[in-house]
């Protein structure tokens, strides 16, 4: 089965897969020159809009990429730009459309050395494509050494030389760019970090390509947004019960974590929310908001019983240990859609195959990265392939945070988040996005989705309150967000 989220242009492809869509584009009868004429020409817009009036140097390489800085430099030559030209290799050895760009090109070409950017004031980088899968070394690295050292600002094309266009891993160094353009639709390493640090301004350039060659290649990775999931509808028939009841187990120590989760599942639209808590604390929960229904977890089993409570939260402030294992174990037996995040996690270390052989694609665990190496063990690879690799393994959906936080499914789909603030890196802004999650669960959203829809709420909440964020603050930033729904009773 093939999770299809992919709408309004969020697919991001492989390398290997755009390779793919260019050969498709070449199959359907579109010339590779005219292709490498438009990104070249998407390259010098770039170049006219961001870097300084003077000279440029533009830096090419040995492949496509080199022929892309070609034609970027005839046509800023063209509308009076100062154009220093500067290749790796012999222009006699380039082949197919870079050689045809490079002969369209009448101007001096010189050898690549960190020479060629002395009197510039800005570079477009043209040297290496998104597959490039070694660190730079000779002149290469000279130059890009040099670059950093002159501070010079820098448009890359497709990637920064030196990273990975797959993983988002610096192969030894790259320049640190003002802006990336690339074409069709971003790569991977274009979203997760570091490479899209490296990467400044994200152009995403239509040279032509035709969108129709998505059909074949049928990506299953994209950029988390709306466009991928749809938020509940609010009916004008609904009531509390119809929008469903959350169960979060509370802890008896770190009693906020079951609260705050609490207070974003009701913001989110859940109809009822539900904690429950050792009988030594309840009298803390009860202290708390209102609208909390509050009940005893002992014995957890009885609760589980109604089953009116359909969406479970496990783990916020819950307590490391085998007590908190077994009534995990007991929420999983009830099939319903489930959320384990925090201690649920790291009560697993060292046996995670016990929770395994129980978990399904209605469970989604929420890691952290020190919490997913607890239940996961220390694993290889980009952030996106370790949370694929997770979720495959588990069975179930896996959500691991970070800065560039990627949910996972384990039938293969899959989503990265790029526009999260870094001031959510602030105590208890998981358990908001676990009361997020679990909120939308509770309103029937698929797993995979409401996983999704969360994770880009709790960002856009942050990134509407701005710096000095603390967790309270990101629930009262979920009202508007919602708001900018239209409702309409008779639609």
């Amino acid at each position: 089965m093939r999770i299809t989220l992919l709408r309004m242009n969020q697919e991001i492809l492989s390398v290997e897969q755009m390779y793919r869509a260019d050969a498709l584009a070449l199959a359907a009868g579109i010339a590779g020159a005219r292709l490498m004429e438009a990104a070249g020409w998407a390259v010098a817009r770039a170049a006219r809009r961001l870097l300084p009036k003077g000279r440029i140097a533009i830096l090419c390489g040995p492949g496509n990429n080199g022929g892309d800085g070609f034609v970027a430099a005839r046509l800023l030559a063209r509308d009076g730009w100062s154009v220093r030209v500067a290749l790796l290799g012999a222009v006699e050895r380039l082949k197919g459309d870079a050689a045809i760009m490079a002969g369209r090109w009448t101007g001096r070409v010189e050898p690549l050395t960190p020479d060629a950017l002395h009197g510039c004031v800005g570079v477009i980088d043209a040297l290496f494509g998104a597959g490039l899968a070694r660190p730079l070394e000779g002149a290469a690295k000279a130059v890009v050494e040099e670059i950093g050292r002159l501070r010079l600002p820098v448009i890359a094309v497709d990637v920064p030389s030196g990273v990975h266009g797959d993983s988002g891993a610096v192969l030894g160094l790259a320049p640190d760019c003002l802006a990336t353009v690339t074409f069709f639709r971003p790569k991977p390493g274009h979203c997760l970090l570091p490479g899209r640090l490296k990467c400044g301004e994200l152009v995403v350039a239509d040279i032509g390509i035709p969108a129709a060659v998505l059909d074949e290649i049928a990506p299953d990775l994209c950029r988390n947004g709306p466009g991928v999931w749809a938020l509940p509808e609010i009916k004008a028939e609904g009531h509390k019960y119809s929008r469903g009841h959350v169960l979060i187990l509370g802890g008896a120590e770190m009693t906020g974590a079951a609260r705050l989760a609490a207070r974003a599942a009701r913001r989110v639209g859940a109809g009822l929310v539900s904690i429950a808590a050792p009988p030594e604390a309840l009298g803390v929960y009860r202290a708390g908001d209102p609208g909390v229904l509050v009940a005893s977890s002992e014995p957890f089993a009885d609760l589980l019983e109604d089953g009116r409570r359909n969406a479970l939260l496990l783990g916020p402030g819950g307590g490391v240990g085998e007590a908190l294992a077994g009534k995990v174990l007991a929420a999983l037996g009830t099939g319903r859609p489930c959320v384990l995040d925090a201690d649920a996690l790291s009560s697993f270390e060292g046996r995670s195959a016990d929770l395994f052989r129980h978990l399904s694609d209605r469970v989604v665990l929420t890691p952290h990265d020190g919490e997913f190496r607890r239940l996961f063990g220390e694993m290889p690879g980009s952030r996106l392939e370790r949370a694929r690799h997770a979720a495959r393994l588990s069975g179930a959906i896996v959500l691991l945070k970070g800065a560039d936080t990627v949910v996972a499914h384990p039938k293969g789909g899959a989503t990265i988040t790029t526009d999260a603030p870094p001031w959510l890196a602030t105590a208890g802004s998981g358990d908001v996005l676990a009361g997020l999650l679990a909120g939308l669960l509770a309103q029937g959203m698929e797993p995979f989705e409401a996983a999704c829809a969360a994770v880009w709420l709790h960002g856009r909440a942050a990134a509407e309150f701005g710096p000095g964020l603390i967790a309270e603050d990101l629930s009262e930033a979920i009202p508007a967000i919602l708001a900018e729904r239209r409702w309409d009773p008779h639609d």
